[in-house]
């Protein structure tokens, strides 16, 4: 009687690992979506800053800004270096 039941327990085991298997791949696409999510904030916390904000030494940093830095991300047809300045001088 002992056999049957141990027999019967290995079965429940084996196909509730089964079961389990099918959850691998959910949990490797779940650790990369939450790996690659923390890697992009900790880049976008140490990335390159054009300014920082120093209250004390640099009140307002978009005025310190030459007229010719390109600071969009897509410059289609358009030569920065050429553009006239339009906002007032501080």
């Amino acid at each position: 009687m002992a056999r049957i039941l141990m027999h019967m327990e290995e079965g429940k085991k084996k196909k509730n690992s089964n079961n389990y298997l099918c959850l691998i791949p959910q949990f490797v696409f779940l650790t990369l979506g939450v790996t690659g999510a923390t890697l992009y904030l900790i880049r976008l916390a140490r990335g390159p800053h054009v300014t920082l904000l120093d209250k004390r030494n640099n009140p307002e940093p978009w005025a310190k800004l030459d007229p010719t830095y390109q600071y969009k991300f897509v410059a289609i047809e358009t030569d920065y270096k050429n553009l006239k300045k339009q906002g007032p001088d501080f």
